[in-house]
């Protein structure tokens, strides 16, 4: 049979797309379609500036808050009693980190609780548990608290003994005090004399308005004497930043960097030192132990 009459081989021999001759009797194979043209890629969509605002705002009040919750805060002077170092709408910022660094300091001004001293006592809790909640995140991050809070200096620490008056100065542990710097222009270092020892994990606080301030000399019957907890405080205040015309640091005053305060040993000295005792006793007994070991060992080998 010829290979011509065979339209089948002749069609499956064909290169596809290819057509035969008209009038040979060869079918004619479908035309190939035109590739179509490739379409141009389409531009990348551009982010919504509105997302990218959100984004920013939230990081930024992420940030905040956590600045806020544990290093830094802005509190606002409510009162009279630390002037003329703090005036009424002063803001101050207060380090909340420092006290984990370095322990609490002679001539400091803190921030602190009044919770378990001399302050009101806080707000009960509300009885709805969602609501409870929310105040307690608000708390945690520093937007909202039921305690109250105050400012004042540190003048004595744990196992000193502050009294009034000496030669009309305030003295700690017999050393006196040139408050010249800061106490209130025309005050007296105190309107009464008194004379306390500061209780192990307390401080000693008392305003540079001497005249009014209701500070630890006025809250003797109270849990502590007067003094407030080591714990319930904030933060070392450290810089006015408003108003801008009383911008400035709050350094520590010349008259607390005497060296005669620094040689007394206070009871957080004392409880430091022996608990590092304490901690270096078993080393100290295990070295002891070893030697006595290798200095028998020689006898033997001499003997």
């Amino acid at each position: 049979m010829d290979d011509q009459d065979d339209p089948g081989t002749l069609a499956s021999a064909r290169v596809p797309g290819s057509e035969a001759p008209e009038g040979q009797g060869g079918t004619t194979a479908p035309a190939a379609k035109l590739a179509r043209p490739a379409r141009p890629a389409k531009p990348a969509k551009k982010k919504s500036f509105w997302r990218e605002l959100l984004t920013i705002v939230v990081a930024a009040a992420t940030l905040t808050l956590v600045v806020k919750a544990f290093v830094v805060q802005v509190y606002r002077i409510p009162s009279a009693s630390m002037e003329n170092t703090l005036l009424i709408g002063d803001r101050v910022l207060v380090n909340k980190l420092i006290y984990h660094f370095r322990g609490i300091a002679r001539g400091d001004i803190v921030v602190f609780s009044g919770q378990d001293s001399w302050g009101p006592p806080a707000t009960p809790p509300s009885s709805d548990p969602v609501l409870r909640v929310f105040d307690d995140v608000l708390s945690d991050i520093g937007l909202h608290s039921s305690q109250t809070y105050y400012i004042k200096r540190v003048i004595g620490l744990p196992g000193d003994t502050v009294a009034c008056c000496t030669d009309f100065k305030v003295t700690v542990n017999g050393v006196p005090l040139n408050e010249g710097s800061y106490v209130y222009p025309g005050n007296t270092p105190s309107a009464f004399s008194f004379k306390t020892k500061v209780p192990a994990g307390y401080v000693w606080v008392m305003g540079d308005h001497r005249g009014d301030s209701a500070d630890s000399r006025y809250h003797a019957d109270e849990v502590g004497g007067g003094a407030v907890p080591e714990n319930e405080v904030v933060g070392r205040a450290f810089l006015v930043i408003w108003p801008p015309s009383h911008f400035r640091d709050l350094p520590i005053p010349n008259t607390f960097t005497q060296a005669a305060l620094h040689s007394v040993a206070a009871h957080p000295v004392a409880g430091t030192a022996g608990a590092a005792g304490a901690i270096s006793a078993p080393w100290l007994l295990l070295r002891r132990r070893r030697s006595r070991r290798r200095s028998r060992r020689s006898r033997r080998e001499d003997g």
